[in-house]
C-alpha cells in the first residue's frame, strides 16, 4: 500500500478515535406516550451538539421506571409519576421533570360510517369495565343520536405493559365513576376486566386500527399518524371536546400556579370551557446525583428542552409547558449534578 495513503488513512483513524472520545453518549427509556417529540429532539439537538448521542427506547412507562430504579439507564421517562414507595427504592433522589403535555384519547374503529363520537367519562367506564357491550347501547346512543352506531358487539382494547398512558386514563376513570375506582382504581399496570392487549401506544393503534368495531386509547399523535378516529369526551364544565395541544393547554392552566415541587400532579377532568378531560404531563426522570459528565451532558439538554425544544411540541401534538412551571422547572435542572 502506498504510504502516502496509509499516512492518511492513519491520521483519518486517530481523528476518529479522537472524536469518539470527545462525545457523550446518554441512555434512556421509558413512556412510548412521548415517543415521537423525544425523537425528533434527540436529533434536532445531534444538529446542535454532534458530539452528543441520545438513545431511548420507547418500552413503556412501567419499564422506564424499572430501569431508572436499576440504574441501568441514564435518564427514563414517564406518563404516571413515581409513588412514594417507588421512589424509595432508588438509591439516590429521583426528579421528575416534566418535558411536555399531551392527550390521552378515545380510539376507535366503527369504519368509514362513524368517524365522530361523543363520549363521557361514564360511559368509557361501562365499556372497560364490560356494562356497555354494544356499539348501539342506550347510553351511546343518547350521546351519538345522529350516528350509525352499529348493533355489533364492542372489542375493547387496552395496553399490555406497565404504561403511564395507561395511568392517565385510569386515573381519569377513577375520578369520574366511583364504581371504577373501587373495582379497578389507577395505575400504570390494573387488572383489567376484559379486553384485548397491545404493547405500546403503538400496539394499542395497530390493534384498533385491524379490529372492526373496536376502541381503545392513545396519545394523540398515534392517532394522528395512523388516521384513526377519535371521540370527544365531555368534561368538567360539559362540554364535548376532542383531543388537541390549545385543548390539553387550557387543561393545565388552572394549576400551572399551583404546582407541587415535585411536579407529580394530576391534571384530568380540568376546569374551563375549552379544557380537555384526559390530559396529562410526561416527565424524565432523572438522578440528580449522577457519576461522571452525565450530569452535566443532561443539564446542557435539558436546558435546550426547554427553550428550543418546545417550540417543536405543537406540531406533534403536545401542549408546550406553561410558563409558571417553565420558570420552575428551569431552577430544578441547575441542581443536577
Amino acid at each position: 500500500m502506498n504510504k502516502n495513503l496509509i499516512a492518511v488513512l492513519t491520521a483519518a483513524l486517530c481523528a476518529a478515535t479522537a472524536a469518539a472520545k470527545g462525545a457523550a453518549t446518554l441512555n434512556g427509556a421509558g413512556a412510548s406516550f412521548p415517543f415521537p417529540i423525544y425523537s425528533k429532539w434527540f436529533d434536532a439537538y445531534r444538529a446542535v451538539k454532534p458530539d452528543v448521542q441520545i438513545n431511548y427506547q420507547s418500552i413503556g412507562s412501567g419499564g422506564g421506571i424499572q430501569q431508572v430504579t436499576r440504574k441501568v439507564v441514564d435518564f427514563g421517562a414517564t406518563d404516571g409519576p413515581m409513588t412514594d414507595q417507588q421512589l424509595f427504592q432508588v438509591d439516590g433522589k429521583i426528579l421528575h421533570i416534566p418535558t411536555v403535555l399531551g392527550a390521552v384519547v378515545p380510539v376507535f374503529n366503527l369504519g368509514k360510517e362513524v368517524r365522530e363520537l361523543n363520549l363521557t367519562g361514564e360511559v368509557l367506564a361501562d365499556i372497560y369495565l364490560g356494562k356497555a357491550k354494544m356499539w348501539d347501547d342506550p347510553a351511546i346512543r343518547k350521546l351519538n343520536p345522529d350516528a350509525k352506531l352499529p348493533g355489533s358487539p364492542i372489542t375493547v382494547v387496552h395496553r399490555a405493559d406497565g404504561s403511564g398512558t395507561s395511568y392517565c386514563f385510569t386515573d381519569y376513570l377513577s375520578k369520574i365513576s366511583k364504581e371504577w375506582a373501587k373495582k379497578v382504581g389507577r395505575g400504570t399496570a390494573v387488572q383489567w376486566p376484559l379486553g384485548l392487549g397491545g404493547k405500546g401506544n403503538e400496539g394499542v393503534s395497530g390493534l384498533v386500527l385491524q379490529t372492526p368495531n373496536s376502541i381503545g386509547y392513545a396519545e394523540l399523535i398515534y392517532a394522528e399518524q395512523n388516521g384513526l378516529a377519535h371521540a370527544a369526551v365531555r368534561n368538567k364544565a360539559g362540554k364535548f371536546v376532542k383531543g388537541s395541544a390549545a385543548a390539553v393547554t387550557q387543561a393545565a392552566a388552572g394549576s400551572a400556579g399551583r404546582m407541587p415541587k415535585d411536579y407529580r400532579v394530576s391534571i384530568v377532568d380540568a376546569d374551563g370551557d375549552g379544557a380537555y378531560p384526559i390530559s396529562t404531563y410526561t416527565w424524565l426522570l432523572v438522578y440528580e446525583k449522577n457519576g461522571g459528565s452525565a450530569g452535566q451532558t443532561l443539564k446542557e439538554f435539558l436546558r435546550w428542552m426547554l427553550d428550543d425544544g418546545q417550540k417543536l411540541a405543537p406540531e406533534l401534538g403536545y401542549a408546550p409547558l406553561p410558563e409558571p412551571v417553565k420558570s420552575m422547572v428551569g431552577k430544578t435542572i441547575e441542581t443536577i449534578r
